[in-house]
Parts: C-alpha cells; sequence; structure tokens
C-alpha cells in the first residue's frame, strides 16, 4: 500500500473520476485533481470521462444550467461527444507534471449495450485502461425516448424504478462484453424519496443477486461508489455470487470530492473479505 498523504492512513486506487473532460463537471479540473490525489497519498487515479451517448426527453418545463442549453433542442438534451484529443492531451501533462502519481486514461460508458457501433468505434480510437460502463437512463414510451432515471420517480413507484434499473443493468451486463468494471449498481439509490419509507437493499436481493451473478460469470469488477455509500449487503452478496475483485470509486466531479468517503468504503470492503493484492495500484481481490 502506498504512504499515507497528508490526511491519514493510506486509501485505495480512486478508479472513478471526472474533470472538466466530462460535460456534467464543470468544476473538474484534471490537474488540481492529480494534486489533490498526491496530497491524499493515493496510488493512482482514474480519469474515467462520461461518453453519454443517449439523447434524453425532458419533463415540460425543466430548467437546465446555462452551460448546458446549447445542448438542448426542443424538449431533447444530447450530451456532447468526449473530445478524446484534447483529454489525452491534457492527460499526458499531467502525466509529466506528475510522474510519480500513476494516471490511468479512462472512459464511463452509459448504456453501451444501446449503441454498439459508436461504443466500438470509440474504444477503438480511445485505448483506454480503464472502461466502465454504467446505466443513467430510464425507457419512456415503450422504448422508443428515454430520461435520466432519476425522472421515473416522478410518475413511477420508487420501487419499480429500482426493478427496472437493475433489469437494464443486467441487460448491460449480458448484452455488452467490452468492459471492465460496472459502476455505481445503486444510481437509482441517490433519487430515493426522502418523504416515504427508506430504501432497503433486500426488498430487491433477487434482483440484485441476478446482475451480480451475471457480472460474475463475465469476469468483470465490481465498483463500490461512494456517492451514496453501497450497502454492505450488496458486497456480501457480490462475494457469494462469485464475484472476484472490487475497486473503490468516488464518481468526483471537482477536485475536493476525490476519494471521498473512502475509508469507510475500506472497512466495509474488509469486512466482506476484499483486500488488497501485492500492487497498491491494483483492484481489490476476495480474500
Amino acid at each position: 500500500m502506498s504512504a499515507p498523504g497528508k490526511e491519514g492512513a493510506a486509501l485505495p486506487p480512486d478508479h472513478h473520476v471526472h474533470t472538466e473532460w466530462s460535460w456534467d463537471a464543470p468544476e473538474g479540473s484534471m490537474e488540481r485533481t492529480c494534486q489533490r490525489a498526491v496530497e491524499l497519498g493515493l496510488p493512482s487515479v482514474a480519469f474515467t470521462e462520461h461518453a453519454d451517448l443517449t439523447p434524453w426527453t425532458l419533463p415540460a418545463g425543466t430548467q437546465v444550467p446555462e452551460d448546458w442549453e446549447h445542448l438542448v433542442s426542443g424538449d431533447q438534451f444530447t450530451p456532447p461527444p468526449l473530445d478524446l484529443d484534447g483529454y489525452r492531451q491534457c492527460l499526458e501533462r499531467c502525466r509529466d507534471r506528475y510522474p510519480g502519481l500513476r494516471i490511468h486514461s479512462g472512459v464511463e460508458l452509459s448504456e453501451p449495450h444501446w449503441h454498439a457501433d459508436r461504443t466500438k468505434s470509440l474504444l477503438d480510437r480511445g485505448g483506454f485502461e480503464r472502461v466502465l460502463a454504467s446505466v443513467h437512463s430510464a425507457r419512456l414510451h415503450g422504448g422508443s425516448t428515454f430520461t435520466d432515471v432519476s425522472v421515473r420517480y416522478s410518475d413511477q413507484a420508487p420501487d419499480a424504478v429500482v426493478r427496472e434499473y437493475l433489469l437494464e443493468t443486467l441487460r448491460l451486463v449480458e448484452e455488452f462484453e467490452g468492459f471492465e468494471i460496472l459502476a455505481h449498481i445503486d444510481y437509482p439509490v441517490r433519487y430515493w424519496p426522502t418523504d416515504g419509507a427508506p430504501y432497503d437493499p433486500h426488498d430487491f436481493e433477487e434482483e440484485h443477486r441476478q446482475v451480480l451473478r451475471a457480472l460474475a460469470a463475465a469476469d468483470k469488477v465490481l465498483e463500490v461508489n461512494t456517492r451514496v455509500p453501497l450497502h454492505p449487503v450488496v458486497l456480501r452478496w457480490w462475494r457469494q455470487e462469485g464475484g472476484e475483485a472490487i475497486t473503490f470509486a468516488s464518481d468526483a466531479h471537482d477536485p475536493s470530492s476525490l476519494a471521498r468517503g473512502f475509508a469507510d468504503a475500506v472497512k466495509i470492503a474488509g469486512a466482506a473479505d476484499f483486500r488488497p493484492g501485492d500492487d497498491p495500484r491494483a483492484f481489490w481481490v476476495k480474500a
């Protein structure tokens, strides 16, 4: 494990970080994030910028940030493509400036199983070291249009939103092979309504296990995302279903959020019998 940074005990790598090269990270900075990683004593960091290929239908009356207004046409919001050349140039500058920090290239693919040709083209050109796959979108009107998962809470029961999300995540794992790490299996929990019963993953145990079973069979890695702390039982299910490895992910969109919540996440991972390997920059593995 790497030497501790200024702020305490050594932490694992952060394998899910966004910078100014992600369209939704206006406060991001690759250079300042590298500086923060050195301060924290992280052994490595992966800049996994967004590749969001699904246009969203916005609910009526939606107000978008001024920086995003050029991405809206009518009720359609279309995220911009990743500026691969600019991203690569910035990555090389940071590697030159911070030679002691292992900086991984990466990408977070949203719904790649819906966009096979465009995804393949990006991966062929990108040569990324870390490839995350995720679901951010939900189907509308029988699948003809799409919106962010958070919007579905406005017209669906909360349990239906989570079940629909996990079913789509299962489809991703079964239909798309070109990724290494499954990001934020608990994404809908970020938007769970606060005016009703609290979220309980046990209510969705079988749906989780189906995803985890398929992920393990595909020899993929599960992400422990700390934006909302992953419930410990999900890691236990991952181990029971044959999962071999995990990563830690702050999903930071600004430098101050790098590795946020990692100290607690490390404890949870240890309780589920996942441990660091010989290389501090690598994934944690089943003990």
